[in-house]
């Protein structure tokens, strides 16, 4: 989709900005380009719709070398984030989104209509925020405007420079979330510039690690990059936690879960009893006629007489959706101070995630990555195997 064919941009004083880069991303995929300020990262992606011109090399979407395109049509053409938005303060939010349909000359009805659809698309309805004004939305609002804004034309190319950069963490976050859900629904190529590794990690199908001088030194998946730094340098950029880092983008697997004692919302207490005694287990989780996550129940208070597991059942707080990373669940042990946490897809039990197991799932991620082999065929050595 985007091919920079050794690409670099040296300034008329000697400086050099970016020095011979060549990077392919695929049709679809979002490519965070990373790395310290002043790297040429963003110089990189400016290059790519000609609001920087490289000094040689080639830069082609679909086959199609850019430097032969009218830029201006050029840029309509993609769609271009940055931080706040960017919005034009004297107009309003829906005039800000059909800003380049109304370059283009789209028909006035058509141009609102498109607006008002990706309004809602990015969590903004369009009766509520339409008519106001940018200085009338919070940060996190006017982020989400200059998203929309980005998609009006259907481009099939994004780029994003810092966009959640200027918002606190827990917006930057819903931000991030939004945009990763946003992206797998309209598949666009797009390239984020960040500063920020974690940013990197969680939102990047593949990440560009930029060095000083305008070099990349690994261009790989986020998990390959945590796993097997290129060199020291990328070592020491995604730090010495990058196992950590690790566990925002590794997913749960059905492998990871144990299976503890089940009962049924209207089961017997004596049945439960029975259960737990069998399974030689404390608790038990708890599910209703359907087979979806209720709650669970313990013998900290001895179960005993003639109810039903419904009258001493425990609301469960502690539990994450099947398609959560590690992260997700690591947050959610850390939150309610939990042993366990359940794990469900739409309300329907699968398991439990403990501590051990969530450790045992990123050590056979790394293992993995290393051997170049699915994480179930990794066998991880344990103190019982030692000793054995």
């Amino acid at each position: 989709m985007i091919r920079l064919d050794r690409v670099s941009k040296r300034y008329p004083d000697g400086t050099g900005a970016v020095e011979d880069l060549s990077l392919d991303v695929a049709e679809g995929d979002l490519v965070t380009l990373v790395g310290p300020s002043g790297c040429g990262k963003t110089t990189t992606m400016k290059m790519v719709n000609r609001l920087i011109e490289p000094t040689s090399g080639r830069i082609l979407i679909n086959g199609e070398d850019i430097t032969r395109r009218d830029p201006v049509k050029l840029r309509r053409g993609i769609g271009y984030v940055i931080q706040s938005g960017g919005l034009l303060p004297h107009r309003t939010v829906l005039d800000n989104t059909v800003t380049v349909p109304s370059l283009l000359r789209w028909d006035r009805r058509k141009a609102k209509a498109r607006g008002r659809e990706l309004l809602e698309l990015v969590g903004l309805e369009p009766d509520t925020y339409a008519d106001r004004y940018p200085h009338q939305l919070s940060g996190g609002q006017r982020q989400r405007v200059g998203v929309a804004r980005a998609l009006a034309a259907d481009p099939p190319v994004l780029l994003m420079d810092e966009p959640f950069g200027a918002v606190d963490p827990v917006v930057r976050d819903r931000l991030q979330t939004e945009f990763l859900r946003l992206h797998a629904e309209l598949k666009k190529t797009v390239l984020l510039v960040t500063h920020d590794i974690d940013e990197a990690v969680r939102m990047g199908d593949r990440m560009a690690v930029f060095a000083p001088g305008g070099r990349i030194e690994q261009y790989d998946t986020p998990l390959a990059v945590l796993g097997s730094p290129a060199n020291d340098y990328v070592a020491d950029f995604v730090g010495a936690d990058r196992g950590l880092k690790r566990l925002a983008v590794t997913p749960i697997t059905p492998d990871d879960l144990e299976q503890p004692p089940v009962v049924r919302l209207d089961d017997s207490l004596t049945h439960a009893r029975e259960t737990l005694r069998a399974a030689d287990a404390r608790w038990a989780v708890v599910l209703d006629a359907q087979g979806d996550l209720h709650g669970w129940i313990d013998d900290r208070e001895p179960i005993s007489g003639s109810g039903t597991v419904r009258d001493r059942a425990r609301r469960m707080e502690a539990w994450v959706p099947a398609d959560s990373s590690l992260k997700a669940a690591f947050g959610m042990m850390l939150q309610y101070d939990a042993g366990w946490i359940a794990v469900v897809d739409g309300g329907r039990f699968l398991g439990v995630l403990t501590p051990q197991r969530l450790h045992e799932a990123l050590r056979r991620s790394v293992g993995a990555e290393e051997a170049g082999i699915p994480p179930e065929h990794v066998v991880l050595e344990t103190i019982d195997s030692i000793i054995d």
